[in-house]
Parts: structure tokens; sequence; C-alpha cells
């Protein structure tokens, strides 16, 4: 039988396990950036790499399959010719963007344009 920690337990008190989930997902790096890019449609791979700038082709393949593992995104494969690949926000992942675009604020506000 698995034991729970002092500390998972207080945590789960403070209702803060949400919160846990949510940035198991979004605190990876580019997660909500590719959300973001995918605000306004859906797109392709190389639109997305293009449009995000300086993530690798593998890190956005992993966050694109981790995003769709969640829920976040849909992946729509055409069979074409030619085929073709297309990523889009789900229900779940549009329901994000109200979230996303506070905290884009809030870092304009709050964070010095170096910090990276």
């Amino acid at each position: 039988m698995a034991t729970t920690s002092s500390h998972d337990a207080d945590t789960c008190k403070r209702g803060d396990a949400a919160l846990t989930r949510a940035f198991r997902v979004l605190g990876k790096r580019w997660s909500g950036v590719v959300l973001g890019s995918l605000s306004p449609g859906p797109a392709g791979f190389r639109e997305l790499s293009r449009a995000i700038g300086g993530v690798s082709d593998s890190v956005l393949s992993d966050r694109l399959s981790e995003l769709t593992k969640a829920g976040l995104i849909a992946r729509t494969v055409d069979e074409g010719p030619p085929v073709t690949v297309a990523y889009a926000l789900t229900e779940s992942g549009r329901a994000l963007m109200p979230a996303l675009e506070q905290i884009s604020q809030w870092a304009q506000e709050h964070l010095p344009p170096d910090v990276c």
C-alpha cells in the first residue's frame, strides 16, 4: 500500500492539487507558447516551428505529443495526396486561452523584458 507524505496531503488540503497538475503540463518550456500559437487556428508542424522560433524540432514534437495526450490539442492527418498533419486546440485547449492571455498580460506588466 502506498503511503502519502504529509507534504502531499497538505497540498491536496490547500486545493493546490489542480494547480500542480496544470503546471506539470504547462510548466514545461514551450508548452504555453505552442498553445498560444494555435490560438488563431490549426497549423502544421512547419508553421508552428516558424511561428515559435527557437524551439528545436525534437522539442516541438515532444510538446505536441504531450499536449495531445493531455487533451489540449488534436492531431489530424489528411491522407492527401500529399499527406498533411495539422494541430488544433481542443475545447479544453480553447478554454485555457483566457488564462494564458492573463499570464501574458501579467508578464508584460511585472517581468523585465530580459527574463526568458
